[in-house]
């Protein structure tokens, strides 16, 4: 990881541990259930998935993933999102640089990454999805949701963004080995032009 890649993720992440509280009240009741279902159906409906939540911030997806069966595992790079995840669902909760992952290989059925994979700079994309591709599963799924946009850089004084569109987003997973399965545009039932969301559902290709 590069020190330009550092700087970006550090000045990120201190952005969300000092608004943490505000973001929980602002993000605890999204209604994302269309992500749920987008995410588990390759599933058909097996229990007790091995789950990680890539860039959990206070634990929503992991307490709804641990409520209905399965295994989660939240990972964040902000200190604060990690604490509160923990207290919030008893979970192990990982605290690590999205950028520079961590993570046992064949570990996870699935990787749930909403609304936080668009903060890895874009130099640093590749390498990322190809980390979470050894982390998963021969058949595992890869959930993505991120804004969509033709640039990257600072979305606000104290966030990065990398905005992308269908078509580049695929190249970057199928070059890590992921073969999309499904994609959407959120928030549903509006214009294309006010869908401002793209998900993407991408199983591991390998044996």
């Amino acid at each position: 990881m590069t020190e330009n890649v550092k700087k970006i993720e550090k000045i990120t992440f201190d952005d969300y541990n000092g608004k943490a509280s505000k973001f929980w009240e602002n993000t605890k009741d999204h209604d994302v259930s269309q992500n749920y279902t987008a995410f588990l159906a390759p599933f058909d409906g097996k229990k007790s998935l091995d789950i990680l939540d890539f860039g959990c911030g206070p634990g929503r997806d992991i307490l709804y993933f641990k409520s209905i069966g399965h295994n989660p595992v939240g990972l964040d790079g902000a200190s604060e999102f990690c604490e509160m995840a923990r207290k919030l669902t008893g979970c192990r909760v990982l605290e690590q640089s999205f950028n520079d992952l961590d993570l046992v290989e064949n570990s996870f059925d699935g990787v749930f990454a909403n609304a936080s994979m668009f903060h890895v700079p874009r130099k640093n994309l590749a390498k990322v999805l190809k980390d979470l591709y050894k982390a998963l599963r021969p058949n595992g799924i890869l959930f993505t949701s991120n804004p969509r946009g033709d640039d990257d850089g600072w979305q606000r004084p104290g966030r990065y963004g990398n905005f992308m569109q269908y078509d580049q987003s695929l190249v970057y997973l199928e070059d890590a080995g992921f073969k999309i399965i499904d994609h959407y545009y959120r928030p549903p039932n509006l214009p294309r032009d006010q869908q401002n969301w793209l998900a993407m559902v991408s199983k591991v290709d390998k044996n």
